[in-house]
C-alpha cells in the first residue's frame, strides 16, 4: 500500500472521477466502486443461498462454502471485500465537517441501526419460536456497524500516514494477541479451531451467545476479532485518499493493482507463520483479501471510470451496490424460500444431466434472481435503503 500512504490534504468535498447521480448526497458516485459493491452483495447472497442448498443434504462446489478454518475459498474474499469499500466509501464521501458533532451524531446513529438491523434479522426464527433456536449477539451487520462508526469517527481526525500506521499496528498486535498462552493451561494452536487467546475471549464475554458452542467455541465476527476487521478497513481509506486525488484514470488504476499485488503476496507470505483462517480473521487473511479487493477495484477503475457517463439503473450489480442494504436484508427475510420444493425442482431436473454440483447452482442462481428482481424495480424508481 506504499502508493496510498503519502499524507494528502483532505479536499471539502468528494473529487474523484464518475458519475453524478441525484440520490447521492455527496453528489457524485464512483461506478467502479458501486459495481464492486454490487459483486460482493451478489456473492455475499450466492454464498449465503449456496450454505443454505448445502443444509438439505446437497452437494456444492466447496469454493462457494467458507473454509472450515485454516484455507481460503472464492467464499472467503466476500465480506473482507466489503469491509475494505466501507473504509474506500468513507474517505470518497467524506465533507470539510466530517470531524463536527452533527457528522459524529449522524455516524453513531447510521452505525447504531445498522447493529439493530443486524440483531433483528439475525434473530427472526428466534422471535418466532424462541424454544428452538438460540442467541447470537455478533453477526455480519453487527460488525459492519462497528468498523463504520470506529473507522468514520477516526477518518477526519487522522492523516493518511497516521491511519496507514494505525492499521499496521493492528494487524501486528492482533498477531500477538493470537499467540498469547490461554489461561487455564489451554493449548495455543492457530491450525486448530478454536485453540487460541482470541477464541477463549470470545468463550469469557460472550457464553453461549456465539456461533460455535462448546470447549473450543468462538465466533468468526467476535470481539477481539474487530481489531483487525478495522484495520481492513482503514487500508480502505488509503485506497479512497489516492482516488480523491483526482489523478488520471490510468495511474490510480495502476496504483492500486500495485498495492493490492503487494498486499497479496505479504498476506501469502505471512501466512506461513500466521495462518490464513476468515473464522479467526488473521492479520495474513487481512492483507491476502484487501489485495484481491484492490486488484479488483483497480481494474474497475479502470474499465468504469473514464468518464462521467450515468449510471444504468436496473441493472444486475450496479442495483446491488447502489442498493446494497436493501438486497442484503431482503436475501436474509426471503431465505425461507430456498427450503421450498418450487425452487428446489432445477435441481431435480439438471442432477442426472449435469452431476449433482452443477445442478445445485441452479436454485442459488434462482434465488439470486428473485432477490435482484425487486431490487432492481427500486434503483429504477430511484428508492434506495440507507440504515
Amino acid at each position: 500500500m506504499a502508493a496510498a500512504t503519502e499524507s494528502v490534504v483532505t479536499p471539502p468535498g468528494p473529487t474523484a472521477t464518475g458519475p453524478r447521480d441525484p440520490h447521492d448526497r455527496a453528489g457524485r458516485r464512483l461506478r467502479s466502486l458501486d459495481l464492486l459493491r454490487g459483486v460482493t452483495v451478489a456473492g455475499m447472497i450466492t454464498v449465503n443461498a449456496t450454505a443454505g442448498v448445502q443444509s438439505l443434504d446437497k452437494p456444492v462446489f466447496a469454493t462457494l462454502l467458507h473454509a472450515d478454518w485454516v484455507g481460503f475459498t472464492l467464499a472467503d474474499t466476500v465480506f473482507p471485500a466489503f469491509l475494505t469499500m466501507v473504509g474506500v466509501s468513507i474517505a470518497i464521501a467524506s465533507r470539510g465537517d466530517a470531524a463536527s458533532a452533527a457528522a459524529t451524531r449522524r455516524v453513531l446513529a447510521r452505525a447504531g441501526r445498522m447493529i439493530l438491523l443486524g440483531l433483528l434479522l439475525g434473530h427472526m426464527f428466534f422471535l418466532a419460536d424462541f424454544h428452538k433456536h438460540g442467541v447470537r449477539l455478533p453477526g455480519v451487520l453487527q460488525r459492519i456497524g462497528i468498523v463504520f462508526a470506529i473507522c468514520a469517527l477516526l477518518y477526519p481526525r487522522m492523516t493518511t500516514r497516521a491511519r496507514a500506521i494505525a492499521a499496521g499496528a493492528l494487524l501486528l498486535g492482533y498477531w500477538g494477541l493470537c499467540l498469547l498462552p490461554v489461561p487455564g493451561g489451554g493449548t495455543t494452536d492457530l491450525w486448530v479451531p478454536g485453540d487460541n487467546f482470541v477464541s477463549w475471549v470470545d468463550r469469557l464475554v460472550l457464553g453461549e451467545w456465539r456461533y460455535v458452542k462448546g470447549p473450543s467455541g468462538y465466533d468468526p465476527e467476535g470481539v477481539l476479532g474487530t481489531l483487525p476487521a478495522l484495520a481492513q478497513a482503514l487500508l480502505g481509506t488509503l485506497a479512497g485518499d489516492w482516488l480523491r486525488r483526482g489523478l488520471p484514470v490510468d495511474r490510480s488504476a495502476k496504483a492500486l493493482l500495485v498495492a493490492g499485488l503487494g498486499s497479496i503476496v505479504a498476506g501469502l507470505a505471512w501466512g506461513m507463520v500466521f495462518p490464513i483462517a476468515k473464522n479467526l480473521w488473521t492479520s495474513s487473511f487481512v492483507l491476502l483479501s484487501t489485495g484481491i479487493t484492490m486488484v479488483l477495484l483497480g481494474l474497475f477503475h479502470k474499465w468504469f471510470d473514464r468518464d462521467d457517463r450515468p449510471a444504468r439503473k436496473g441493472d444486475f450489480f450496479g442495483s446491488f451496490g447502489r442498493n446494497a442494504i436493501a438486497a442484503y436484508v431482503l436475501h436474509e427475510v426471503a431465505s425461507i424460500i430456498l427450503t421450498g420444493d418450487a425452487i428446489q425442482l432445477p435441481f431435480k431436473w439438471l442432477a442426472p444431466l449435469v452431476g449433482t454440483q452443477v445442478a445445485a447452482l441452479a436454485p442459488v442462481a434462482l434465488f439470486v434472481a428473485i432477490v435482484w428482481y425487486p431490487i432492481a424495480y427500486m434503483d429504477r424508481r430511484g428508492w434506495y435503503l440507507r440504515a
